[in-house]
């Protein structure tokens, strides 16, 4: 840390921070929010800093509110991530020892003692809670745990024994992402790419040749009427392989991921893909084809040869097409073998054309794809071409024909990724393989599924629309893989060679935060599945544990339980969100299920993917270091809403910072204000104002509109009455008063800025603890806001007309809306069908002498009204100012500002062409 002043402000007051956030029951309503504990591997970047930053601004605005609050935190050990990082520093890759040396700047002689993965654990979890502790995050830390101690793994064993009791984990064969190097199933969380891969299930359609078979994986198997050719790759070597006792021709990556999937291969032989081009295969629903060249077909997807439908498959078509414009092939015509509204006989090529595409290499060639995969499987019927099955929705034909392929042509069932490649944190490659004794969550247990969208639908979600993919979620997820061979964890109590992986041993700790602190005094061997059950379900009469110890952590179990919210990035919706619900379904009662949840969006870097892999970050420490803590803070609260993705940028971080240092200079410069102005009424109904709207924004983790209004709004108000003061004056006693509310309703989001301030002010005390505001209706003078907002307005448009004349001005004359004007204003405003407003007001005799006049007026306030705050208008529209009274009051403040001479008049005693212009709220300009 430099010996930057604010550094050093920065410092002194986390000091005085130490222990006070410590949270206990209380007579207060409690406040508990929760947040996915990181996974302390390497260095916290600034993404990092949003995920924990925007929880905290929560916390202290309902700690300001009165409420007890409880925010949490703990770090998450458990699987092979860290093993696989000791090991590749272990070994010297030169790609790791740089990334910990040069980006996380571990020191020398702690980097030679990561060989250890405890020791990567230790470090990084003491520079979290240093870092979150710089970044002023109000954690009881108290509660502090690793998810490997011996009493967390008793709080697993728990949950585990609940879950196994209820037939919700049972053993298997299922297919898991694999590594080979680690020889241990793999979850998203142990990846260093293809974290977002799925494992789909494909199925190999077997053709004929010579005596061996060729299979092609496919996930449309009713496309088989409409082959008409085969793809393989001419630059690479193939193999003869028997797969369970019958000859395959595949690539060499495919005999590797076949025998991991339960399938015996040898390989016999070996062939360059060049030598079959040209060459006939065959199936009984295809007949005879040709094998065609391609060089797009990637050995590591599916079998690495191809099967080819260009009426159906875009990808097919164009490449075909490609061929056939050099003259080859050109005897090979689509076979269109699915009707589909919407496109013509042959939807490849339809879709192709229609979006100009003239190449395979073309990037919409993707959702092209999407596009036509999509419409025929939702709308597709297959043509008279595929025999019995004619007239059948793709839908139900796609399951038909993979049914007896299977039973009828000795197709299998192969599994892979959907995208490659997949990397184990140990930097090998990752693989699908079935595993026969894997214990598996039975997520896909309708009865489970139904009683977790039960719940969906009664949480708080933020944003709620998040609600469809929480059930989406649900809907599609299958059978998890809750248990590996190695690793750090909880082993599985009933069979001790396994242990529990990250995310299935992170789903309910939510509770076990509530008694950490306490809990870690008890010997693990006293801490029984009973114990648990008497904490946290309210049963039983264990002896292992003082029933008056034991009646104390329930107690405390119960004042925090269920949490309020839970906070985590929208990308863990398809895991650990959503397995949450379900443990928390099956171990708790319906009054501690959780209340809600709030997702965050993506962190980008100069607009890329934030990756720790790829270097592209910026340490949260190094941002605290340049700009500041609260100036970090008040940028990544800034930048967007939660559950928007942020960019952080280094040259906009800088003006936050420059902003921070305003605030200051004017509450240092309020302190000494003092006596009274015609503007302090109009200042104080805004404040009100701002309270209110920051208030609401933060009851609905709006924050970065919360920072809009109590910052930037604040300032507009203040920039705006400073200008307003008469002469020689530099402000009333008002001014304190506002400092005094803003730095309150400031401090959640730069709390170490405002500890600072709430001081010089005169406080004593946390400003952490101080009252929230509360705005006072007997201050809120709407006809006085409305009269400052007329002068505002019209000050800006005088501004903006001389920025474009070629003049000096020498005279300005407002001229005022006729009272007519403000009828049609009230009428067009108040009116539910703007198209009967002209009709309605022609009724009246004095407007149909107006004639055009009027007419053109409607349009011209229609669109008035259109640009203006409902809020404003309503006020208008209630009551209409005098704007007479309110311009003649101002005359000198508006001839001070221009310098010029001023006159206001109505605009039906001039004759100037420009008075007609005049509207309600807004006077024509006339500039002499």
């Amino acid at each position: 840390m430099t010996e930057d002043p604010i550094h050093i402000a920065e410092a002194g007051v986390a000091g005085s921070w130490k222990r006070a956030f410590e949270s206990d029951p209380s007579e207060k309503e409690k406040y508990y929010l929760t947040v996915a504990y990181p996974y302390p591997s390497g260095a916290m970047h600034v993404g990092h800093g949003r995920t924990y930053i925007v929880p905290d601004v929560i916390a202290r605005f309902w700690r300001m509110r009165g409420k007890q609050v409880l925010y949490p935190m703990a770090f998450h050990v458990t699987g092979s991530p860290v093993i696989g990082i000791s090991k590749r520093i272990a070994r010297g890759d030169e790609n790791t020892i740089t990334l910990y040396r040069d980006l996380y700047k571990v020191p020398e002689d702690v980097l030679a003692g990561f060989a250890d993965p405890l020791a990567i654990v230790e470090h990084f979890s003491n520079e979290y809670e240093r870092v979150m502790r710089r970044l002023g995050l109000s954690i009881d830390w108290r509660r502090r745990f690793t998810t490997i101690i011996p009493q967390y793994s008793k709080f697993i064993e728990w949950q585990y024994s609940h879950l196994y009791a209820q037939e919700r984990v049972v053993r298997g064969a299922h297919p898991v992402k694999y590594c080979p190097q680690c020889e241990n199933p793999v979850g998203d969380h142990d990846l260093l790419e293809g974290d977002r891969a799925e494992v789909v299930k494909f199925i190999f359609v077997n053709f004929e040749a010579d005596g061996f078979l060729i299979p092609c994986a496919t996930l449309r198997p009713e496309t088989i009427f409409g082959v008409t050719n085969l793809w393989i790759n001419p630059d690479v070597r193939y193999v003869h392989a028997e797969v369970d006792g019958a000859l395959w021709l595949i690539s060499r990556e495919a005999a590797g991921k076949l025998s991991m999937q339960k399938h015996t291969v040898t390989i016999v032989g070996e062939v360059d893909g060049a030598d079959l081009v040209g060459s006939t295969v065959s199936h009984p629903l295809s007949g005879d084809v040709r094998i065609l060249p391609a060089h797009f077909v990637d050995p590591d997807m599916g079998s690495g040869v191809v099967m080819s439908v260009p009426a159906h498959a875009p990808y097919d078509y164009i490449a075909l097409r490609d061929l056939q414009q050099k003259g080859e092939y050109t005897d090979i015509v689509p076979i269109p073998l699915i009707s589909v509204d919407g496109y013509g006989a042959v939807p490849a090529q339809e879709a192709v054309e229609r979006a100009g595409i003239h190449d395979q290499l073309d990037p919409r060639m993707d959702e092209v794809t999407q596009e036509v995969y999509g419409a025929e499987f939702t709308r597709g019927k297959l043509l008279p071409l595929c025999g019995e099955h004619e007239g059948k929705p793709v839908r139900v034909a796609r399951d038909d024909l993979g049914e007896i392929m299977e039973l009828d042509y000795g197709s299998i069932r192969f599994f892979d990724f959907d995208t490659q490649p997949v990397v184990c944190r140990c930097g090998s490659r990752a693989y699908v393989r079935i595993l026969d004794d894997q214990w598996f969550l039975t997520y896909s247990d309708p009865l489970w599924k139904a009683q977790v969208h039960e719940q969906i639908s009664s949480l708080a979600l933020v944003p709620p629309e998040v609600r469809a993919e929480f059930d989406r979620t649900v809907d599609w997820l299958k059978d998890w893989a809750c248990t590996r061979r190695v690793g750090l964890g909880t082993r599985v109590p009933w069979d001790s060679s396994w242990l529990f992986e990250p995310l299935s041993d992170s789903t309910v700790y939510m509770a076990y935060y509530t008694i950490a602190h306490r809990i870690s005094d008890i010997p693990p061997e006293s801490l029984t599945p009973e114990v648990f059950d008497y904490i946290f379900l309210g049963v039983g009469d264990p002896k292992e544990v003082d029933r008056q110890v034991l009646d104390s952590l329930r107690s405390e179990f119960l004042y925090w339980y269920p949490y309020n919210h839970r906070f985590s990035a929208k990308d863990l919706i398809s895991n650990h969100l959503t397995f949450q619900l379900f443990h928390h379904r099956a171990i708790f009662p319906d009054e501690l299920q959780p209340q809600g949840m709030v997702v965050f969006g993506m962190g980008l870097l100069n607009g890329a993917k934030m990756s720790s892999s790829k270097g592209n970050v910026f340490l949260l420490e190094d941002a605290a270091d340049e700009f500041g803590a609260d100036t970090v803070r008040m940028f990544l609260i800034g930048s967007a809403e939660p559950w928007q993705d942020f960019d952080w940028r280094n040259e906009l971080v800088s003006s936050t910072r420059k902003q921070i240092e305003r605030l200051t200079s004017y509450v240092q410069e309020a302190a000494s204000s003092s006596g009274e102005t015609d503007v302090d009424a109009w200042l104080l109904s805004r404040l009100q104002r701002r309270i209110e709207q920051t208030t609401t924004a933060l009851e609905l983790f709006q924050t970065r509109q919360a920072l809009q209004e109590a910052y930037f709004g604040i300032e507009s108000d203040l920039k705006w009455y400073r200008r307003r003061l008469p002469p020689g004056s530099d402000g009333g006693a008002v001014m304190h008063r506002v400092a005094d509310v803003w730095a309150r309703l400031l401090a959640p989001i730069i709390p170490f800025t405002c500890e600072k301030l709430w001081g010089e002010l005169g406080h004593e005390g946390l400003i952490s603890y101080a009252e929230w505001p509360l705005p006072d209706p007997g201050l809120l003078n709407p006809a006085i806001e409305q009269a400052e907002d007329l002068i505002m307005r019209t000050v800006e448009d005088i501004e903006s007309i001389i920025r474009i004349i070629p003049m000096t001005p020498s005279k300005v004359i407002l001229c005022l809306a006729p009272s007519w004007k403000y009828d049609i204003f009230k009428t067009v405003a108040t009116s539910e069908d703007h198209r009967m407003v002209t009709k309605e007001l022609m009724k009246d005799a004095s407007m149909r002498t107006r004639g055009k006049e009027a007419i053109t007026t409607i349009t011209q306030v229609t669109k008035l009204i259109h640009s203006l705050p409902p809020q404003v208008v309503s006020e208008i529209v209630s009551h209409p100012p005098d704007e007479m009274a309110v311009f003649t009051r101002t005359l000198s403040f508006l001839e001070k500002e221009f310098k010029v001479a001023f006159e206001v008049v109505f605009a039906e005693e001039s004759m100037h062409a420009k008075a007609g212009m005049a509207l309600p709220f807004k006077p024509a300009i006339i500039i002499e």
